[in-house]
């Protein structure tokens, strides 16, 4: 038996964001694609962090120990365990942001400034463990902290969240831009 009448409207999703990220095929969708977006972004940024630490690690019980140091230089424990937990945040915040959909314009903004910060952070890496130079390592550092600001500036339109994750980050390369700098004049 047939219905007459007007066509029943259909069901408008609850949260339009989740809509888009599923029909993009990046979001919602579940648990699983879920824990699989966030493991994903997170591995991608922990293996940046990795290869970095390639870079570096052979460096520091020769060059970068016979470095003079400002008195305000941590002990070189402190770097790793922050490192790690800086590029776990950089990949919560990412998967937060390609969650919202890889169709939204400010989306499509955001990422490739994530990128561009993720490799000059790599980058700063060779310069300055590398290539032994604190000065190659101020010019990218200072880069990468501007890369960041615009970053977190892109991710703020997508995710309050993801761009409050970020935030340590910044505070934490600024720190290291310091450091940098008078790492270069002392030496």
């Amino acid at each position: 038996m047939k219905r007459r009448g007007k066509a029943k409207p259909a069901k408008q999703a609850k949260r339009p964001e989740k809509a888009a990220a599923v029909k993009a095929g990046i979001g919602g969708g579940g648990l699983f694609w879920t824990a699989l977006r966030y493991a994903a972004c997170v591995g991608v940024c922990l293996a940046v962090g990795a290869a970095g630490g390639l870079v570096t690690y052979p460096q520091i019980a020769a060059w970068y120990a016979s470095l003079s140091k400002p008195f305000f230089s941590p002990p070189n424990w402190v770097f790793g365990p922050v490192w790690t937990i800086l590029y776990i945040m950089m990949g919560v915040a990412v998967a937060r942001v390609i969650g919202k959909g890889l169709r939204g314009k400010n989306v499509r903004a955001a990422l490739p400034l994530f990128g561009l910060q993720l490799a000059l952070n790599f980058l700063w890496s060779l310069a300055f463990f590398g290539l032994q130079s604190p000065a190659s390592g101020v010019v990218v550092i200072a880069a990468l902290w501007v890369a960041l600001a615009a970053t977190i500036w892109r991710f703020w339109a997508v995710s309050k969240g993801a761009a409050l994750l970020l935030v340590p980050y910044l505070l934490w390369v600024s720190f290291a831009s310091l450091l940098n700098i008078a790492v270069m004049l002392l030496n």
